[in-house]
């Protein structure tokens, strides 16, 4: 990997930054926090972390100008991570305190889980690989992102909000809190996790070094 070649966390003050920045430096990776579009730019992928409301995600990243960012390095083909928060700000609208746009990168929207239902929804939770049909089973999808991982793994999880696309065949993997809703997305370089790998002990670690490794493959084959 060249020197100054990094992965580049997204700092919009609403991500779990350090973390993400210690567990990908524990696994061996160059790794910076920044918001300089430059910086963003030159990568070898971008991790875009997220811990709370959806209008503040969309306003900082619009304010920065990164969401005109990050929509063109998605569609140059660079490595996405998108965490929780991050990871609901690819969809077209979130439903949080109001209806506000998205990235609008993946088609689909951004829900509250019933009012019934106590939120948070919090703490560890299992992940269950789809089919092409989205029924759960064992690992069946080609992503890279899992390798590794067994099915029925467990992750940890803080949210009140969950994506639902439009498209299914990008769900990789959903997990049931009295339904089952979306925890992982994937398409082609985009991959998003609702669950918090960097809080997620040895299978988080595995998830975001299967991540650096794809960020390491497009930088050696461009």
């Amino acid at each position: 990997m060249k020197k100054d070649k990094k992965i580049i966390i997204i700092d919009y003050y609403l991500g779990n930054t350090k973390s993400v920045l210690h567990a990908l430096n524990h696994l061996g990776f160059s790794v910076k926090i920044s918001a300089d579009l430059d910086e963003i730019r030159e990568s070898i992928g971008v991790i875009l972390p997220g811990v709370g409301a959806f209008q503040d995600g969309i306003e900082v990243l619009r304010k920065k100008k990164l969401d005109l960012l990050l929509k063109e390095i998605i569609k140059e083909g660079k490595p996405f991570l998108g965490i929780c928060l991050g990871m609901q700000l690819l969809f077209e609208y979130g439903e949080e305190h109001g209806l506000y746009q998205g990235l609008g990168i993946i088609p689909g929207r951004v829900t509250r889980f019933p009012q019934t239902l106590r939120v948070p929804h919090l703490g560890w939770n299992q992940v269950k690989y789809c089919t092409l049909e989205g029924e759960n089973t064992t690992n069946t999808t080609d992503d890279l992102i899992f390798r590794g991982i067994s099915d029925n793994s467990y992750f940890y999880f803080v949210h009140s909000y969950y994506c639902v696309p439009e498209i299914g065949t990008i769900v990789k993997a959903k997990t049931e809190y009295h339904q089952k809703f979306t925890s992982v997305i994937a398409k082609e370089n985009i991959f998003g996790v609702q669950f918090h790998p960097e809080k997620s002990s040895k299978q988080g670690l595995k998830l975001l070094k299967n991540f650096g490794e794809i960020c390491f493959d497009y930088n050696s084959s461009n």
